[in-house]
């Protein structure tokens, strides 16, 4: 604008026309649903069934108040697509934060499904403008993250049954507990099929030992000899009657083991399946040391919905490894971020831990954060959070990880080489 030019009125903005809004309750039967006005009078407050008709009620009578905006605690499920199909737009307020939320109403803070409700609903009427509407991911991605976690409960599952059955062969069996490797390997529990009680073992010989692991295709590098040995030195087992009520409990261990093996098996290649062919394989399994499983972790759990995280710093921030700051006053802490989504901070941690293993750079960051007196979690979630910029930017260029391309990588491997004469 030249000086002579005269300044114009601007039109301020007009504001959106206030609409009711809507909180909703979920619950496993049924859920609790609250409509405010634009002035958070409560006009509607009802129960709905968790069945098809209650569903396509609860849409209905959004859309006959004039509904356009909804809080619920949670991101999936049968409830949001109905609300996402019927044009609604959906806002996440995670438990954690919806009961720091009751205090504004009452100082008890007491649980009520209907109270819920109410302040999802004056939540989405205040404090729109702080909130992000809910963006999700293709079906690939919400089908992958399914499938990672239901392996990660199953081995959850065999890590609890391999303890308790480790824990009943120390007063049944000893000698069998550090016999191989692991308690719930295939060679282990063939072992105790064949031999379950110390009768059984008493009869074994360093060659019969040897031939029967033979037969069963053993292929450790310990000799039988040595795995003989370790039966005896051990203390005695159950021996007569009480071996054999033993022995019915070991099979029970075994046949639950041997069936989460199988199932944690077929859960592995079907996750392999899923992740050749996702879109995003290539970004996720191209970084140091992430594998198949770590990749496949990482890539349902950050989710390939971009609009999610605008930043880097939003995607560490949700990740809990961006450092939390508190200040009053004089006193200023950056603390540990306790209001973050654990199962994405556990897989890029989980990633960033072993990638000081294959990478210089991240070996370096790692060896500095505890040169700082930070113990391992804590030079762990710094690694994270560097990490997090890296992954973030190959994320939204769409492009796989690339070392050579990674400067700050090349920085750390030039300072390693010799300076020429």
């Amino acid at each position: 604008m030249s000086v002579t030019d005269e300044p114009r009125e601007v039109d301020p903005p007009r504001p959106t026309p206030a609409r009711p809004t809507a909180g909703i309750d979920w619950a496993d039967r049924d859920h609790a649903i609250s409509v405010l006005d634009p002035d958070g009078t409560q006009i509607a407050r009802y129960t709905l069934t968790h069945t098809s008709a209650g569903l396509r009620e609860l849409t209905r009578r959004l859309l006959d108040h004039g509904v356009v905006e909804v809080g619920i605690e949670r991101p999936d499920g049968p409830v949001v697509e109905h609300l996402r199909t019927a044009g609604l737009v959906v806002y996440v307020i995670p438990p954690g934060q919806l009961k720091n939320l009751r205090s504004r109403y009452q100082s008890a803070g007491n649980k009520d499904d209907r109270f819920d409700a109410y302040v999802l609903a004056d939540t989405v009427r205040t404090d729109r403008r702080r909130l992000r509407p809910l963006i999700t991911d293709t079906p690939a991605t919400t089908a992958l993250r399914h499938t990672v976690r239901a392996r990660r409960d199953l081995v959850a599952h065999r890590v609890a049954v391999a303890n308790q059955l480790r824990a009943h062969l120390q007063l049944c069996l000893p000698g069998v507990v550090g016999l191989f490797a692991h308690i719930d390997s295939q060679i282990s529990l063939q072992f105790l099929h064949r031999f379950p009680t110390q009768d059984h073992a008493d009869r074994l010989t360093p060659r019969r030992l040897g031939t029967w692991l033979a037969s069963v295709g053993y292929s450790g590098r310990t000799d039988p000899a040595v795995l003989h040995s370790r039966l005896p030195s051990a203390p005695r087992g159950h021996t007569g009657p009480d071996a054999t009520v033993s022995a019915a409990v070991t099979t029970a261990y075994i046949a639950v083991l041997a069936t989460l093996n199988t199932q944690i098996a077929e859960l592995a290649t079907q996750i392999s399946t899923q992740l050749e062919h996702h879109p995003d394989a290539a970004i996720f399994t191209s970084l140091p040391r992430s594998g198949r499983v770590r990749a496949a972790r990482l890539l349902p759990e950050i989710g390939d919905a971009r609009g999610r995280f605008p930043t880097a710093d939003s995607l560490a921030c949700l990740a809990g490894v961006a450092p939390s700051t508190r200040q009053s006053g004089k006193v200023k802490a950056v603390a540990f971020r306790w209001g973050a989504d654990r199962e994405l901070r556990d897989a890029i941690c989980d990633f960033a831990a072993d990638s000081r293993h294959a990478n210089p750079w991240a070996a370096d960051l790692y060896q500095r954060a505890r040169a700082r007196n930070h113990d391992h979690p804590h030079a762990v979630r710094v690694l994270a959070r560097a990490w997090v910029g890296v992954i973030w930017a190959c994320w939204t260029t769409h492009n796989p990880y690339q070392p050579d391309r990674h400067r700050a990588l090349q920085r750390v491997l030039n300072q390693d080489q010799p300076t020429a004469a």
